[in-house]
């Protein structure tokens, strides 16, 4: 109903937030699917490095990149569960707290 209302008495400011929303949406998806990208290569290295069969050489580099790997994950588990000041959330309350 409000969105109507919206849509109805300043059109150019609801497509404002139509964006802004379409914005958040893609960029939360991009974030979700970097994410699943991270943690398959992650398990796949592991995997390479417990279970396939590698020459000495191979494994050390193996060995080298899952370690330089954690920290990748690290930063993707911050993203997701550590508390944050977000500029995309930002935007959407200042859409909202704007004096009609």
């Amino acid at each position: 109903m409000k969105k109507k209302k919206l849509w109805e008495q300043n059109p150019m400011e609801a497509l404002n937030h139509n964006n802004v929303e379409k914005r958040k949406k893609m960029n939360w998806y991009a974030r979700f699917v970097l994410s699943i990208i991270i943690v398959t290569t992650f398990i796949f290295l592991v995997w390479l490095l417990f279970y396939a069969e590698l020459p000495q050489a191979s494994r050390d580099l193996v060995n080298i990149m899952v370690g330089a790997y954690v920290a990748v994950l690290a930063k993707s588990t911050d993203y997701w569960f550590k508390d944050k000041d977000d500029p995309e959330h930002k935007e959407s309350q200042d859409l909202k707290e704007k004096p009609e």
